[in-house]
């Protein structure tokens, strides 16, 4: 680095030559110099206090940024486990007319942020107040615990609770919005439908899913994005649905049974019209899954899937239509029902005296269970497991609800002589109202099987060939014959002719072993129009019991049939079905007026 000196010589020699004082060059130069030195200062001050003030700028930027970033983040106590993206969308479930079965309705939830609360203890009375099961004294230690700062309350309220809150005035009491499954029915086809609940649950939304039911069934059809606006198409006809859950809960209630179901369904499509298991739920508020006692006596047990049972004499058909189909007997085949039928130690007997013999026929219109044990004997174990095989009782029923693939039939653990005698009259095999009724369609339809469904067809379903055509025709004219002449004379219907099968089967003990005294499994399959069939209904009565006589009656008879006769007359005209006369019927049977 040059510096300038302060006395230059050449301008001290010129300054003296001139007169001037050399010193104000001295001073001169200091001056400029000194200036210099302060205007370098200067600068170098300005641009620190320019990079300090940048400092702060982009500090003052980035808590900016953050402090918005939390502002619009989830309380880290509820988000912590939980996916950012949480879908609630689910779409509507309606019958076969379109009628609405559940929906998605918005709604909201209440939570606490314990730091934003000013009196916590009178917010937890004030909330005691608007919900009663809530425990004040609970509520306000929780809204104090220093180590809780976020608080779940209710994942659903009414319009009228959420006033109630707001008027609280507490700041810490904050809503989340939600979407909430609603079924604008109440209890109509509680077991049909199952019911929703929330999974995953945030702040802005929570997952809705299904329990059980179809809800639970079609849980990655209803949650598709893609199918998010088509509704999911039951078979169920609401109108049908309500008359028959009317007259069931009315018969239950008349009877005193402990139980009930009905299952209505298609004979040629397989679709279910209606399914009925009493006592039932709102699925609106679904109840806890029972720790104790029997499953039967749960509401959320459905009778006419999970519940498989000893049906009695409905299963007399099936043993008709198998010696039938093999050429073993013909309708008027005479058969021996002297009685009692002795097999070892065992005793099979009927339930009155109907004589030396009867034909094959009668021995279905009077219900004969020596006679039924007598057309299985030289049938065989082998032949009538492949028969039973054949119509489904020996596997679990399917359908479109989550319990149905739970639930299995009983089956013999050795199926002896002994068993195909019993069998053939329904016991030692149970099975269920469902499959009841899918066996009852398949005997009438033309002896083609059917599958039961519970989404709407469109066609009807052309199974294999069960039994032939030959054989359905006789198995119709017989169930006519039974409610014309027979033990199901209560199913006579002006108007609309009847024909179907009764059972009144003892209950199994399932402590002691054997059979409950004075409890009776009720059934009756009925199936409608007799001449031409289109329906089948199946409808049984846990231990019921008629009081109107001077005895009580337990059979199915006095309790299943008139029950299923009211279903009929009332849901009939709803199917469509115009009246005809009994003497068209039998024409059309081939019977004699």
């Amino acid at each position: 680095m040059i510096r300038t000196p302060l006395r230059p010589l050449a301008r001290v020699l010129r300054a003296r030559e001139s007169g001037e004082n050399p010193d104000l060059i001295e001073r001169e130069n200091r001056r400029i110099r000194q200036e210099a030195v302060r205007d370098k200062a200067r600068s170098r001050a300005e641009t620190r206090l320019l990079a300090v003030a940048l400092m702060f700028v982009c500090a003052l930027v980035v808590l900016s940024a953050r402090m918005g970033l939390l502002a619009a983040t989830e309380p880290l106590e509820l988000a912590r486990g939980f996916n950012e993206d949480i879908s609630s969308a689910r779409a509507d479930i309606v019958d076969r007319q379109g009628r609405l079965l559940a929906t998605n309705l918005a709604t909201h939830a209440l939570y606490a942020e314990t730091r934003r609360m000013v009196e916590p203890v009178e917010a937890a009375k004030a909330l005691a107040q608007i919900f009663p099961d809530i425990d004040s004294e609970r509520m306000a230690a929780r809204f104090t615990d220093p180590n809780r700062r976020f608080i779940w309350i209710r994942t659903r309220l009414s319009p009228e609770q959420m006033q109630q809150v707001h008027e609280i005035g507490e700041p810490g009491l904050l809503f989340a919005p939600r979407e909430m499954r609603l079924y604008p029915n109440g209890r109509m086809a509680a077991h049909v439908l199952g019911g929703a609940s929330f999974g995953q649950q945030g702040v802005r939304a929570a997952e809705v899913i299904g329990v059980a039911g179809t809800e639970l069934y079609f849980e990655d059809r209803l949650r598709d994005p893609a199918m998010i606006d088509a509704p999911l198409q039951l078979s169920l006809d609401l109108t049908v649905q309500a008359a028959v859950t009317e007259v069931l809960e009315g018969g239950m209630r008349m009877l005193n049974a402990r139980g009930a179901t009905a299952v209505l369904m298609d004979i040629h499509t397989g679709e279910v019209i209606s399914l009925v298991s009493l006592p039932d739920f709102d699925p609106n508020n679904r109840p806890a899954p029972p720790t104790e006692g029997e499953p039967a006596d749960s509401p959320l047990f459905n009778r006419a899937v999970q519940g498989y049972y000893e049906m009695g004499s409905v299963m007399k058909a099936f043993a008709v239509a198998q010696g039938l189909e093999e050429g073993t007997v013909t309708p008027e085949t005479m058969i021996d029902t002297r009685g009692p039928l002795t097999w070892g130690r065992f005793r099979i007997r009927d339930f009155r005296n109907y004589g030396p013999q009867l034909s094959v026929t009668d021995v279905m219109v009077k219900s004969s269970n020596i006679g039924t044990a007598r057309i299985m004997q030289p049938i065989g174990a082998e032949r009538q497991q492949a028969f039973l095989q054949q119509f489904g009782f020996l596997e679990p029923m399917p359908l479109e609800l989550s319990e149905a693939s739970r639930a299995r039939p009983l089956l013999p653990e050795r199926w002896s002589d002994l068993s195909v005698l019993t069998i053939s009259y329904g016991h030692g095999l149970s099975t269920s109202p469902l499959a009841l009724a899918a066996g009852y369609a398949t005997l009438v339809n033309g002896g083609r099987k059917v599958s039961p469904t519970l989404v709407k067809q469109n066609r009807a379903q052309l199974g294999p060939q069960i039994i032939s055509e030959r054989t359905s025709r006789q198995k119709r004219r017989m169930l006519h014959q039974v409610v014309q002449e027979g033990t199901a004379s209560f199913a006579r219907i002006q108007g609309y002719p009847v024909g179907g099968k009764t059972g009144s089967a003892d209950k199994p003990n399932p402590r002691g072993g054997g059979y409950k005294k004075d409890a009776v499994l009720a059934t009756f399959a009925s199936v409608f129009p007799s001449h031409d069939p289109r329906f089948v209904l199946v409808v049984t009565l846990d231990e019921p019991v008629d009081t109107t006589g001077p005895e009580p009656r337990r059979t199915a008879g006095w309790t299943a049939v008139p029950v299923s006769a009211e279903i009929t007359r009332r849901v009939a005209p709803l199917l469509g079905l115009r009246p005809i006369s009994v003497n068209v019927a039998n024409a059309a049977l081939g019977m004699s007026q």
